[in-house]
């Protein structure tokens, strides 16, 4: 049904807790589903040094967001604008049509998480 490298990231997820103050954190969820996203990142000259999460949600978003922290991690928040919910996709080897989901929760705690640093 799934995919081996997102059942590889589901089992053995990576950058899994959240970070403390300074870094930016911030939190998505898809109501359809109930799926909640949480995004700590923290940033040195404009570019993400460490990114942690934590999911409350299927096994797709939680492999989906294991993913998304390896993509941001090194990224400058220019880059991490482009993100695209294809992205996390291809990461995790596709997502089954009924676990999309996964994909744009993460697209929405990107965009939660550009806005946040912007704003600072």
């Amino acid at each position: 049904m799934y995919p081996e490298r997102l059942i590889e990231h589901f089992q053995n997820p990576r950058n899994v807790g959240e970070l403390a103050p300074p870094a930016v954190t911030v939190e998505a969820s898809n109501p359809a589903c109930g799926d909640i996203l949480r995004l700590s990142a923290r940033f040195e000259a404009n570019r993400a040094i460490e990114v942690r999460f934590k999911v409350r949600g299927c096994t797709a978003s939680i492999a989906a967001a294991s993913a998304l922290t390896e993509w941001l991690t090194g990224k400058t928040c220019e880059e991490i604008a482009t993100f695209q919910p294809s992205i996390v996709d291809e990461a995790v080897g596709g997502l089954p049509a009924a676990s999309k989901h996964a994909a744009v929760l993460c697209a929405d705690g990107v965009k939660l998480l550009c806005k946040r640093v912007a704003a600072l």
